[in-house]
């Protein structure tokens, strides 16, 4: 993909998860919405730019991290993790979307999250665009 086109990517693309699959990790800082990719263990494996700006961590304090007890402990319940869970578990595509507040190392902070599972091999997307 193309620059332009990359920062163009929209966090409602309908193939987000084929094309986050296939951007570099130099192409997903590109990204005007916030992007953590874990693996079938939940360890954390990418972690975009914009999340670290938004968030204050590093990728080194997130990466190799599991997603729900170390990162993200305020998604850590059955509306996120569990259905992650069910998704991975089962061998299910997930492509969710919802209203959030986070709360985890930040003041409450409302945000549009859209949460992508797919098996083979097993991985996840936390995609977080802020209300800003």
């Amino acid at each position: 993909m193309q620059e332009h086109d990359i920062a163009a990517l929209a966090y409602h693309h309908s193939a987000l998860l084929q094309t986050l699959d296939i951007l570099t990790a130099l192409q997903l800082d590109l990204l005007n919405f916030g992007v953590i990719h874990f693996n079938g263990q939940y360890l954390v494996e990418r972690y975009n730019r914009y999340e670290q700006v938004h968030t204050g961590l590093t990728p080194e304090k997130v990466l190799g991290k599991h997603v729900f007890t170390h990162v993200a402990q305020c998604m850590n319940n059955f509306m996120v993790a569990r259905r992650v869970e069910d998704a991975l578990t089962t061998g299910a595509t997930l492509d969710t979307e919802m209203d959030y507040v986070l709360t985890w190392r930040m003041k409450p902070t409302p945000v549009r999250m859209r949460i992508l599972a797919a098996p083979g091999p097993s991985r996840g997307y936390v995609v977080i665009q802020r209300r800003e």
